[in-house]
């Protein structure tokens, strides 16, 4: 379970790459963006494969019919092929992100290598041809999301092939030469540029929107979901999952025993740090990205336990129950000796009533106060039917 704040070293951008550090965080980001960057994907692929087609109407008006005309054509029909083959292959994958990369890639390769070909074919033409080139460049840099790594090389390899074949076919030579390549060097620079300021702004809108989202599911003290966070989504979510999968589902609810004595003793932040140490003691001793550990109340923690019996909850309580009475709490140089009750309500969705989750957490509560009752610093358990 992440701790609260969203740490910094997840949302740092590596400055040439502009990418998320941290994989993970990227690799959400990226999934954070998917539906985006197909939409973008498609309208750009559609625009390619146009674009190659319809100016096939110029290889007839500068070279004719001839031979070399069918060539032209033909590099045209294939790299609109290609652009359409991966505007299929994203659409039969749309949750892949590799895949979307993949297609990015092809397009931009397919795109410079066949504008490529067109310009060794009409060798007399370089000067609008560098026109063309300056677009070509555009497109992979600015409107075909892709890794701005895999756009730069693309750029960089196309405009290199380009200056060499207009130093070797096309009538091209001396200042004009060192002009054409000094101006598409620039568009090469100007395009990084804003590439990478869009790509370092976007995740670092999406950074503040983590941060945002953050605050407003989680405890901004113990770094725990909020309540608000557990009734609005969490526990439908994992009701609705057991109920579809047949699993059991438990939660535990668990008070600090005699919590105001300790805050009259030791003060409000020697309080904050007990509820502190115990969030942190359940939120090591569960399982990360499947348990949940919410903030209830003052010093009451609720757990949910998916895909988890009434034994396994049992268990689990024990273990806190002990590991916290066994470790006083360090605080301003002294030991803060602190011990917790807990309540085990256990649902089996294979066995049980329809309505047997109906009162989870009133049945955990219930146990609580059961546990309390009979001395505190004890673990009561139920089998809910």
């Amino acid at each position: 379970m992440p701790p609260h704040p969203v740490p910094s070293r997840t949302i740092k951008v590596a400055p040439l790459k502009c990418e998320f550090c941290d994989i993970t965080t990227e690799n959400d980001f990226l999934r954070h963006h998917l539906a985006t960057t197909q939409a973008q994907l498609r309208v750009t692929f559609l625009f390619c494969a146009l674009f190659y087609l319809c100016f096939a109407v110029t290889d007839l008006i500068w070279v004719g019919y001839e031979l070399k005309t069918c060539l032209l054509v033909g590099a045209r029909i294939a790299v609109a092929a290609t652009v359409l083959g991966c505007l299929q292959l994203v659409k039969r994958r749309p949750d892949a992100i590799p895949i979307t990369r993949i297609a990015a890639t092809i397009v931009e390769v397919a795109g410079a290598a066949g504008f490529l070909l067109i310009a060794a074919l009409r060798p007399n033409e370089f000067s609008l041809h560098a026109i063309s080139m300056s677009i070509v460049i555009i497109v992979i840099y600015i409107y075909i999301p892709n890794r701005l790594l895999y756009a730069v090389a693309i750029a960089a390899a196309a405009t290199a092939l380009f200056m060499l074949l207009a130093w070797r076919l096309g009538d091209v030579h001396g200042m004009q030469l060192g002009t054409m390549g000094a101006l598409l060097t620039l568009c090469n620079v100007f395009c990084y540029v804003a590439a990478r300021r869009y790509e370092i702004l976007s995740r670092e809108e999406y950074s503040a929107q983590m941060v945002l989202k953050n605050l407003s599911v989680r405890d901004p003290l113990t770094g725990c979901y909020n309540r608000r966070h557990l009734h609005e989504q969490l526990l439908e979510t994992e009701i609705s999952r057991a109920q579809r999968y047949k699993l059991s589902l438990t939660v535990i609810m668990s008070d600090l025993d005699h919590f105001k004595a300790v805050n009259d003793t030791y003060g409000h932040y020697g309080g904050d740090a007990v509820l502190q140490r115990f969030a942190s003691l359940m939120q090591s001793m569960t399982r990360d990205s499947i348990d949940s550990v919410v903030r209830y109340g003052g010093e009451e923690f609720l757990l949910i336990l998916p895909e988890t019996d009434l034994a396994g909850g049992q268990l689990l309580a024990e273990r806190l129950r002990q590991t916290l009475a066994a470790t006083p709490v360090e605080h301003a140089g002294q030991q803060i000796s602190v011990t917790a009750s807990f309540g085990v309500a256990s649902v089996d969705f294979a066995a049980s009533t329809p309505d047997a989750h109906v009162n989870m957490i009133a049945a955990a509560d219930d146990l609580l106060y059961a546990a309390k009752n009979s001395g505190r610093n004890r673990v009561c358990a139920q089998q809910l039917v």
